[in-house]
C-alpha cells in the first residue's frame, strides 16, 4: 500500500515522502525489491515552492498530503527535476487542482513537458474533445543555465540555485541547491530504492549496497555524463544531500561522490567502447537502453550513451568513430521513427565502418515500423548484427530487461575476445604472463567444484563455481567469488537466497559440460536437468553430491569479482559414499 508521510527537514522545509514497500513498475533499478521511497520538498510562502514532485504512482496520497500544507487556491511553483510520462501525469492532475500553478524546467525538460502533456489515445480510441482533454500547460519558466531565486516567506527568504543537469536517460534533469543549510536536492542522482521512514541515514554506508546497485543499473551506462555532473556539484557548498529516492545523506555525502567516481573508473580506463544511441517517447526504449548499457558496463566496456533528441552532431560523430560497436534504439510513433533517430541513422550510415557490429532495439505500441526500418537500412548497407533485433511491445518486463542485460554482457565479452586475438596476432602468437611462476603457484589453490543456482521470482540463473570456501563456524557460512559479468550476479544481493550444488568426483563431467556451454541470453539454464527445490525455492541438481541453501549476508568488491558471504540455512548429503570434485588449474589467471 502506497502512502505519503511528512518529515521536517529544517525550519519551514518539509519532505513529503511517498512510501511503497513493494516493487514498482518494471524498471531495473527496483530489482532488489526492497520497496522504494520518493521525496518531494515543500517550502511555504506567498508563492509556495515544491521541489521534485513524485510520479502519478503516488498521485492520490501525495495530493492529499500537499493540500494539508498548501490549499488549492494558493499559488505554487514546482521545480520539475526530471520529466517522464509518470511525472507529467501527476503535473496534469496538479494543474486541475491548483489553478495558480506554474512550472520551472530546463530547456530539454520544457520541451518534453509540452510533448507529453496530452497523452496519446489508445488503439481504437478517438482523441478526446477539447473540453474533455487535459488542462492547458501551466505557465512555464525555462531554466537555460544556472539561476538563483528567492523562495519562502518575505522575512525568511531561502535562496535556491537551479542548475540543469542533463543525462541521456534524463535529458530534462534539473538540480536545486539551497544556500542556508547547504542542501542539494539531487533528484535522480545519489538515490537508493529502499522503503524507509527515517529522514536520513542513521550511519554512514547503511544503504551502500542499494546505492551501488542503483548506480550500476542507471548511472554506469552513462558514466561519462554522470562524472561531469558530479564535477560540477563539487563547486556547491554542500552540507547534506536530499535525493529523489531514499534517505537524506549528511555524514557521508563526500564519500558517495568519491564512490560515484570510483565506480565509473573501469569504464574510463577501458580502451573498448560501444555507442548506445536512442530516443524514447515514454521511457520504455530508454529502459531497454539502460539494461543493455548495464550489461555492457559489467563486461568492462565503456558505454557512450546518447539520447538522439538532445545530442549534437559532432558528439554523435565522435562516438561513432571511437566505438567498436553501435546500438540504436527507437520507439514507433505514428508508424515512424522520431526524426532525431532518423538523423542519427543517417550519420551512422555516412560515418561508420561497414565492419562495425550493430544492434537494433526498441519498444512500440501497436506496430513496430521504426524498428523494422532501422534493421533494414543497416542490413542493406552490410553491417554485421551483434544480436537479433530486440522488439518489445509496450513496457519491458523484468525478464526482458534481464535478457537485454545479458545481451549487453555477451557483446562486451565478444569485443574483449576480439581485442585479445588482435593483441596475440600483433605479438606474433607469443604467450602472455599466465605462465609466470606466481600465477602457476596461485593455480594450485583448489576449491570444491560446484554449481551455484539462484532463483528470484521469474528470474533464475546458474554458474559453475570453484572459488568456494567455508568461511565461518558460527553461524555456518561460506564464501563464493562471482565474476562481475556473470548474469547470475544480480540475483546475489543481501537477503537473497541461492543454492550451492557440490559435484561428485567421477561424475561431474555431464554437469560441467552443461553449465560450461554458452547460453543464449534469457535461455533456461536448467532445461533437460532433473531439478528439485530447496525450502526457499532455489534449484537443486539431483545429480549433485550435496547441496546447501545459503542466504547472502555481505558482498565485497574484489577487483573483477564480487566475494559473496552467506549463512547456510539448509542442506543435505545426497551420496554418503561420494567424494567432492575439485578443479585443478595450471594458472591462477583463469578458471
Amino acid at each position: 500500500m502506497r502512502r505519503v508521510i511528512t518529515l521536517s527537514v529544517a525550519d519551514q522545509l518539509l519532505c513529503l515522502r511517498g512510501l511503497s514497500p513493494e516493487r514498482l513498475r518494471f524498471e531495473t533499478e527496483y530489482g532488489l525489491e526492497r520497496g522504494t521511497s520518493t521525496n518531494s520538498f515543500f517550502i511555504p510562502g506567498p508563492e509556495a515552492t515544491l521541489i521534485h514532485p513524485p510520479g502519478e504512482s503516488f498521485r492520490n496520497p501525495f495530493l492529499e498530503a500537499l493540500k494539508q500544507h498548501c490549499p488549492p487556491d494558493h499559488p505554487i511553483a514546482v521545480v520539475v527535476g526530471h520529466v517522464n510520462p509518470n511525472r507529467v501525469g501527476l503535473l496534469r492532475r496538479m494543474a486541475m487542482v491548483y489553478p495558480r500553478l506554474r512550472l520551472l524546467a530546463s530547456s530539454a525538460g520544457a520541451k518534453l513537458l509540452q510533448e507529453l502533456w496530452v497523452p496519446p489515445p489508445r488503439q481504437g480510441e478517438a482523441a478526446p474533445a477539447a473540453d474533455l482533454g487535459p488542462p492547458p500547460v501551466p505557465p512555464l519558466r525555462v531554466i537555460r543555465g544556472e539561476v538563483r531565486m528567492h523562495v519562502g516567506e518575505p522575512d525568511d527568504h531561502w535562496q535556491l540555485r537551479l542548475c540543469p543537469a542533463p543525462t541521456p536517460r534524463w535529458p530534462g534533469g534539473l538540480l536545486a541547491h539551497e544556500d542556508r543549510y547547504g542542501i542539494l536536492f539531487s533528484g535522480k542522482f545519489f538515490g537508493a530504492h529502499v522503503c524507509t521512514e527515517e529522514l536520513e541515514e542513521s550511519h554512514s554506508g547503511l544503504h551502500g549496497e542499494d546505492r551501488r546497485f542503483y548506480y550500476d543499473c542507471l548511472m554506469a551506462p552513462m558514466a561519462q555524463q554522470v562524472d561531469n555532473v558530479v564535477d560540477r556539484l563539487e563547486e556547491c557548498a554542500i552540507q547534506a544531500m536530499a535525493p529523489g529516492h531514499g534517505p537524506m545523506i549528511s555524514q557521508s555525502w563526500r564519500s558517495l561522490f568519491n564512490d560515484y567516481r570510483r565506480w565509473g573508473e573501469g569504464q574510463r580506463r577501458s580502451p573498448l567502447s560501444v555507442a548506445l544511441l536512442f530516443a524514447s517517447a515514454y521511457g520504455n526504449t530508454a529502459a531497454m537502453a539502460s539494461a543493455l548499457g548495464q550489461g555492457i558496463a559489467k563486461a568492462g566496456v565503456r558505454v557512450q550513451s546518447m539520447n538522439c533528441e538532445f545530442s549534437g552532431a559532432d558528439a554523435l560523430r565522435q562516438a561513432i568513430h571511437s566505438s567498436q560497436a553501435l546500438l540504436i534504439g527507437s520507439p514507433t510513433l505514428g508508424g515512424h521513427a522520431p526524426t532525431p533517430v532518423m538523423a542519427a541513422l543517417g550519420t551512422v550510415l555516412a560515418e561508420a565502418e561497414r565492419s562495425t557490429p550493430v544492434g537494433v532495439f526498441g519498444s512500440y505500441g501497436w506496430s513496430g515500423e521504426a524498428i523494422d526500418l532501422l534493421e533494414k537500412k543497416l542490413r542493406d548497407c552490410g553491417f554485421p548484427f551483434a544480436f537479433p533485433t530486440l522488439r518489445v511491445r509496450f513496457s519491458p518486463d523484468a525478464a526482458t530487461l534481464k535478457r537485454c542485460e545479458e545481451i549487453g554482457t555477451d557483446l562486451g565479452r565478444t569485443l574483449h575476445r576480439q581485442q585479445q586475438q588482435q593483441q596475440r596476432r600483433a605479438a606474433g602468437g607469443l604467450k602472455d604472463s599466465r605462465n609466470a611462476p606466481s600465477l602457476q603457484a596461485l593455480g594450485r589453490v583448489l576449491g570444491s567444484l560446484c554449481v551455484l543456482t539462484a532463483r528470484r521470482g521469474d528470474l533464475s540463473g546458474a554458474m559453475l563455481a570453484s572459488w568456494v570456501s567455508q568461511a565461518s563456524f558460527t553461524p555456518p557460512g561460506i564464501t563464493v567469488a562471482v565474476a562481475k559479468d556473470r548474469a547470475v550476479e544480480q540475483l546475489l544481493h543481501s537477503g537473497n537466497h541461492f543454492a550451492l550444488n557440490v559435484l561428485a568426483a567421477g561424475r561431474e563431467k555431464s554437469l560441467m559440460k552443461h553449465f560450461l556451454q554458452p547460453f543464449a541470453p534469457g535461455a533456461d539454464r536448467f532445461a533437460g536437468l532433473e531439478v528439485a527445490e530447496s525450502p526457499h525455492g532455489q534449484p537443486l541438481l539431483q545429480e549433485a553430491l550435496a547441496w546447501l541453501e545459503v542466504q547472502v549476508s555481505q558482498r565485497m568488491e574484489c577487483g573483477d569479482h564480487w566475494l559473496i558471504y552467506g549463512h547456510v540455512e539448509h542442506g543435505d548429503l545426497l551420496d554418503e559414499k561420494g567424494r567432492t570434485a575439485v578443479h585443478q588449474r595450471r594458472s591462477g589467471s583463469y578458471y
